[in-house]
């Protein structure tokens, strides 16, 4: 932040201000004298512009300072499958289902720890005349590593109470039967974003409104995105894209303007892997962050690059020039414009069981 105008230092300040009364509201963590002995863990700002131009600051735990045994114990948290959402987009197509999403507001603030954890007062913003007092974190904090399972715990017994169980199959899956309208209703939960959907659109709203009420949430009304999907309906079908997030991926790989290719790899080549033993940092930086990128888009809308890309992801330990060279191959297939049997869209189509590819909506 140093260097920066005045004004711009003003408004950032404010953005870190709102997260200390949103962490202070939550109850996120008591300040406490530092007990004699404990292990405090740091903290850093994390800032971010939102593409309406309102600046965001988060306050994050320096988790990987956090101790085994000590600061955690469990960690896994179960997070919904792309198989599963593209299986319930399909059932939502084929009966003409109404599909309603939100995302919840800070849903990390939401999780009780059981341990116990101290963590150090943010930069800044340190009590007068108790600048040397701690944090004792009573709610989980981003950053920490058993954040996301303290919100999945409090998540699910909240989904208990309102009438939902969750698939043994996919624990983001939960479904209810609804006694007023005789329907069920089902609930697609990603940890923050949900979509609630069912054949009754007034009992799928006001299951939601009460979802809504025991969480401060955001109300995005009718399915247009999820998971960085863009979802879009016309008539008894249903689109996905993820073109949007395509182009962020290549215009980070610096492969907007690149050339065309046919396939997602050269014919023929067979990658081996490298003689050294130690990997360059930088290089398998990069490379994991393409691989990364590239393995979100085959989960959501490119199954045709699916062999190319898994290919390449075994040698994500320790990469050569000639991997991240192909890696960013498939970038250049991926330029390409999509074709009728290997695109960016794809089409639920309510008369047949099958997920079919297409370029996009009818004009």
């Amino acid at each position: 932040m140093i260097g920066l105008p005045a004004g711009q230092l003003e408004e950032w300040r404010a953005a870190c201000q709102r997260e200390i009364e949103i962490l202070t509201k939550r109850h996120v963590f008591d300040m406490v004298v530092r007990p004699s002995g404990c292990r405090v863990i740091k903290n850093r700002w994390v800032f971010d512009v939102k593409p309406d131009g309102r600046k965001r600051a988060r306050l994050v735990a320096k988790g990987f300072s956090q101790v085994e045994g000590k600061d955690f114990d469990q960690i896994f948290s179960p997070v919904l499958r792309f198989e599963t959402v593209h299986l319930i987009l399909a059932l939502a197509s084929l009966e003409g289902w109404y599909l309603s999403s939100l995302d919840v507001r800070n849903a990390y603030l939401y999780g009780e720890l059981e341990e116990e954890i101290y963590m150090e007062q943010p930069e800044g913003f340190h009590a007068r005349g108790k600048e040397r007092h701690v944090l004792w974190l009573r709610r989980a904090l981003y950053g920490l590593k058993q954040a996301g399972l303290a919100w999945w715990r409090a998540l699910k017994k909240s989904m208990e109470e309102l009438g939902f169980i969750h698939l043994d199959s996919d624990a983001g899956l939960f479904k209810c039967f609804d006694e007023a309208s005789q329907t069920f209703i089902i609930a697609v939960v990603y940890v923050d974003d949900a979509i609630f959907l069912g054949p009754s659109k007034a009992a799928v709203e006001i299951m939601k409104k009460r979802f809504m009420k025991r969480w401060e949430s955001r109300d995005l009304g009718e399915l247009k995105e999820f998971l960085h999907m863009c979802i879009g309906r016309a008539g008894q079908s249903i689109y996905i894209d993820q073109a949007q997030y395509l182009q962020a991926v290549l215009q980070r790989c610096g492969m907007v303007n690149a050339k065309a290719v046919p396939t997602p790899l050269p014919v023929g080549y067979a990658p081996v892997k490298s003689l050294n033993k130690a990997a360059d940092p930088e290089l398998r930086k990069r490379y994991q962050t393409i691989i990364g990128s590239l393995l979100y888009l085959m989960l959501g809308t490119r199954p045709d690059i699916s062999f190319a890309v898994t290919k390449m992801a075994q040698f994500a330990t320790n990469p050569m020039e000639d991997h991240l060279s192909h890696a960013l191959y498939i970038c250049h297939y991926l330029v390409a414009p999509p074709t009728i049997d290997s695109n960016m869209m794809v089409r639920l189509v309510k008369d047949s069981m099958c997920v079919q590819t297409w370029t996009g909506p009818p004009t």
